[in-house]
């Protein structure tokens, strides 16, 4: 069987939709809008037999319709807790629950915090985590309808994984994510020169044009300050830090 390939379309201002592929089949996580993802997946021959959805945002579900115009049959996979505002699911899934999807096997996590009924995917066979807004090259969502103990509680989840495990968050917000923890660790802290050296290598990777996406699981261990929080109090420090920093 061919190898998954996964790819990413930049949308909007720095959101990313994702494309899984095998066998001329094709998968999209968190379709912020349809017709860039239409025109992918025409040029290159793909059928769209699934979309994944790991929360309600708009930024996340408001190409789902465009989509399901041009390919009816696709699947829509979001949680079932969130069926009200996630409307056009067909398979409601929920924590714990295991598919297949273009030949892989697929677990849902619950990582509630960014928002009450956050999900993620993790295809434990090829190694790739489906984050949405949980966690984010070097930070983690706002805490819009969560707290900052489930934030914590999501994060430790994700950070479990296997290390080399690939972190395909949806936005591109790492440059600022690193600028703020430069500026805010502590410089005896043991990350603090990683910190450092990732931005310094993520500004290089923008000033090219390219993506800093995906991270890894090895990588947000070394420099998230959120993932490396020792307590829930810790990590609602930092977003609160976070969130008012305007630099």
């Amino acid at each position: 069987m061919p190898q998954l390939r996964v790819g990413l379309i930049p949308v909007l201002h720095d959101n990313y939709v994702f494309v899984l592929q095998r066998d001329g089949q094709a998968a999209v996580v968190d379709p912020a809008v349809a017709e860039p993802v239409i025109a992918a997946l025409d040029q290159q021959g793909l059928e769209l037999v699934a979309i994944l959805q790991t929360h309600h945002h708009s930024d996340h579900i408001g190409g789902t319709p465009g989509l399901l115009a041009r390919w009816p049959a696709a699947a829509v996979l979001a949680s079932l807790e969130d069926r009200a505002r996630i409307p056009l699911q067909t398979q409601g899934v929920a924590n714990g629950d295991r598919l297949e999807l273009l030949g892989e096997p697929v677990e849902v996590l619950a990582v509630p915090g960014h928002t009450r009924a956050h999900i993620a995917y993790h295809l434990p066979a090829s190694g790739h985590l489906f984050c949405g807004d949980t966690l984010f090259a070097g930070g983690c969502g706002r805490l819009f309808e969560g707290s900052a103990a489930q934030m914590r509680d999501s994060l430790q989840r994700l950070a479990a994984l296997p290390p080399a495990t690939r972190v395909w968050c949806a936005h591109e917000y790492t440059e600022a994510n690193l600028r703020w923890a430069a500026a805010t660790v502590d410089p005896q802290d043991p990350c603090a020169a990683a910190i450092g050296t990732r931005l310094a290598a993520v500004r290089q990777a923008r000033a090219r044009g390219e993506a800093t996406i995906p991270s890894s699981v090895e990588l947000e261990l070394a420099t998230n300050l959120f993932v490396r929080a020792s307590s829930a109090e810790q990590l609602a420090s930092l977003r609160a830090s976070k969130d008012h920093w305007a630099g």
